[in-house]
């Protein structure tokens, strides 16, 4: 499967900037960079030691298109496992166009998406779910995500893979060759021992597979709707936690016809905050258009911020108690924080007193002036409470990656048949599928077992250039 060609890319992202990095990777990468390189020094760069940087010209006959550096990277210690060359240029796309060009001409050709990290899997350099990683890592833009990403990308996910699968593995062998030794009615596996290590993997499993409802809001972001009547302050509320005009305030009622969606990193976690059309009868069509996506994105988000503004419940709070009831049974397994608004205009006592009255629905309450600023951060800390951030804390293995959730769910499967045929006396031929079916899926994660198909699906999701 690893071609033979070398490949070029502009590993920097596209456009004009104070310099563009091309790279280039195969068994010609040294050859063909000596063809149009000219260094200050006059030596031969394929003479050069690995891991130097050289000064020079990129040139083409007597004309000059740039002066350069020219980092080389010798195989097998490179990204990729190949002879990899990176040319740091001038940032303009003329100059960048120019010298990709012209490394056609010579005998490069365009790199596939992801083709510099697929070839560094496939030489051995990473596991596949180091590769994945790499994707995750370029595209994390919180401090949670790129934790993740780093841990698996180190093989932190690997290793605790890798272990389970030798262990299980050496088990493996052992009940295989009592199949041999059939006649001979005799047990090289302790099954006490083996009943052990299967309850060990099931435990890690479960854990890992567990991990995955907080790694994959994690990689996301967690999707928070603020829901409420119209003119209540939602737009208001969005605005503070940005800290910027985001969405449009207005006097009128219904002036939010659609959702407006932004983010916000909350001590190193992203969430994604839906400012929602007020929920209430109407006759607008464009109005109830949006009513409508209201619900939708209740389905969709993970914590529901209903609010709602102070001194209404005052005078309706029976209807707001009613709505919240709604609520609160329509999704009874998503938290829902309910925040009172516009506290600026109440006192302490009729703070208090709407506080008595919601505390036997037993919600999450916060007090908050959108307007004011005020109990913003209170509010902030009270959305990171409803994420469970030990995994994390702990620097233990979380999964974010849908694929290895489902190998994962495949894999425990498999070891709980493992299981259920030794607590049923199976016969050892018959364990030995089942086994043989969980360390394919545990393979499947590493990349011990892969085809041109899943390959070719993970990697049409990178960039190109990596």
């Amino acid at each position: 499967m690893i071609s033979q060609e070398t490949i070029v890319a502009l590993a920097s992202p596209s456009g004009a900037g104070a310099i563009a990095v091309i790279r280039l990777s195969g068994s010609n990468a040294l050859a063909i960079a000596e063809t149009i390189f000219q260094s200050v020094s006059g030596k031969s760069i394929q003479h050069q030691k690995t891991h130097t940087i050289h000064l020079g010209h990129i040139v083409e006959g007597t004309k000059v298109y740039d002066q350069v550096l020219l980092s080389l990277f010798k195989n097998p210690n490179s990204y990729t496992g190949e002879d990899v060359v990176e040319i740091s240029c001038h940032g303009s796309t003329y100059i960048q166009q120019q010298i990709i060009q012209l490394l056609l001409r010579q005998g490069c050709r365009m790199a596939q998406p992801g083709e510099f990290t697929l070839r560094a899997f496939l030489n051995g350099k990473l596991d596949l779910s180091q590769a994945e990683a790499v994707a995750d890592l370029i595209s994390s833009d919180n401090e949670a995500s790129h934790q993740i990403a780093m841990q698996q990308m180190r093989g932190g996910f690997s290793n605790e893979i890798a272990h389970l699968r030798e262990e299980l593995l050496n088990f493996a062998s052992l009940i295989e060759l009592e199949l041999d030794f059939a006649e001979e009615d005799v047990e090289f596996a302790d099954r006490t021992q083996f009943k052990a290590l299967l309850n060990r993997i099931e435990l890690v499993l479960k854990r890992l597979i567990d991990s995955f409802a907080v790694g994959n809001v994690i990689k996301n972001g967690i999707p928070v709707a603020i829901v409420g009547e119209p003119n209540v302050g939602k737009s208001t509320l969005l605005n503070a936690l940005l800290n910027e005009e985001r969405a449009i305030v207005s006097e009128i009622a219904g002036t939010t016809r659609d959702t407006i969606e932004d983010e916000l990193v909350i001590q190193g976690i992203g969430f994604r905050f839906i400012d929602t059309a007020g929920i209430r009868e109407t006759e607008d069509v464009v109005e109830s258009i949006g009513i409508k996506k209201t619900f939708e994105k209740i389905e969709q988000a993970q914590v529901v911020l209903y609010l709602f503004e102070g001194f209404k419940f005052q005078v309706s709070g029976s209807t707001y108690i009613t709505e919240i009831k709604k609520v609160k049974n329509k999704y009874p397994l998503k938290p829902l924080l309910v925040v009172i608004n516009k506290i600026d205009l109440l006192t302490e006592a009729e703070i208090a007193d709407i506080r008595l009255q919601l505390q036997a629905l037993n919600v999450t309450l916060e007090t908050i002036s959108a307007k004011e600023n005020l109990g913003i951060d209170s509010l902030k800390n009270q959305l990171m409470s409803f994420v469970n951030t030990g995994a994390l804390r702990n620097n233990e293995t979380i999964v974010t990656n849908t694929r290895h959730y489902d190998s994962l769910l495949k894999a425990l499967e498999e070891i709980q048949k493992v299981r259920f045929g030794m607590d049923s006396n199976l016969s050892s031929d018959l364990m030995a599928i089942d086994i043989k079916q969980a360390l394919y899926y545990f393979g499947e994660i590493t990349g011990e077992v892969t085809n041109d198909e899943l390959l070719g699906n993970i990697f049409a999701n990178f960039c190109i250039g990596k």
